[in-house]
């Protein structure tokens, strides 16, 4: 395959020269890496300087997008790959030497325009037991081949076919640029159209959590994020059309499953605070959905 992965970045680069590294020993050698920098300080310049120096074996670009946005950011990378497939990955990411092959192996045996990998989250040694064992950081996973459902589609770690991309250039969303969830917007209006997007479990890439996000403070206000994206692309249409009932119904329920969480995240603490917290953040996404309603979106990346 002649693939291109796209790569934004911002202000990471000792992260993004682990990741570049990671690259340069992929088993299937990319065609191209773009790496797009959305720091205006040109904080990513040093690695991939370094890169180039030590004879990267892919055609490495680097292009700085100046406007605070991370939408902006990935579109500027699609303008600029020329491979027939693009591959996404993080820039806090480490991708194991067989990441790219077991994507484009899987393309090939599903018969897949697009193929979505699990990230797994790497804790520091050290971090609190109740963050451990409540594995807060971890995403559902599938068997193999299976169509991932359309409010599980994500990127950091996706392969896709580059004429499933809309012709009219319509790709990620700035008005998700500073809240996330431009990914899963994109995606599931990529779905809509047939895009046939599986899942592959064998092509993990790696996720070291940051400390600034081991405290309960982060995992609610991420989880408070992600109620507010499942509404948002709910009541866009993006899992379905919804008419006026089924968006009365879908904020009763919301609510309703908000003050039942907040009840259990009171009676499970005798048991752990792990437990406390699984519900605290299934209350928070609830809020999120609710606050959805009133057009209050947390900007997590501004």
């Amino acid at each position: 395959m002649n693939i291109s992965i796209c790569l934004a970045t911002y202000r990471r680069p000792d992260r993004l020269r682990l990741l570049l590294d990671d690259l340069v020993q992929q088993r299937l050698v990319p065609h191209q890496v773009v790496v797009i920098d959305n720091d205006s300080g040109r904080s990513g310049s040093a690695p991939v300087e370094l890169a180039l120096a030590a004879g990267a074996p892919f055609h490495l670009l680097y292009a700085v997008e100046p406007r605070k946005n991370v939408a902006h950011a990935r579109n500027l990378g699609i303008e600029l790959a020329t491979g027939d497939w693009l591959a996404f990955i993080d820039d806090d990411e480490r991708a194991p030497v067989d990441w790219l092959e077991r994507l484009s192996n899987a393309a090939v045996a599903y018969r897949a325009d697009a193929v979505q990998g699990p990230v797994e989250p790497v804790l520091p040694d050290g971090v609190a037991g109740w963050l451990r064992r409540g594995r807060f950081y971890d995403w559902p996973r599938m068997a193999s081949g299976t169509v991932v459902p359309r409010n599980r589609l994500r990127l950091g770690n996706l392969l896709l076919k580059r004429s499933s991309l809309d012709p009219g250039g319509h790709h990620f969303d700035p008005a998700y640029g500073q809240t996330g969830g431009e990914d899963g917007d994109w995606l599931s209006r990529l779905a809509q159209a047939g895009t046939r997007i599986v899942w592959c479990d064998e092509a993990s890439v790696l996720e070291p959590v940051e400390p600034s996000r081991l405290s309960l403070r982060w995992l609610l206000m991420r989880s408070l994020r992600g109620g507010q994206d499942f509404a948002r692309h709910a009541l866009a249409g993006r899992y379905g059309p919804l008419n006026a009932t089924s968006r009365i119904l879908f904020f009763c329920r919301a609510l309703l499953q908000c003050l039942v969480a907040l009840a259990l995240a009171v009676l499970s603490l005798p048991f752990g605070l792990h437990r406390s917290a699984h519900w605290l953040s299934k209350a928070s996404a609830n809020l999120g959905k609710l606050s959805a309603f009133a057009g209050l979106h947390y900007r997590e990346y501004a």
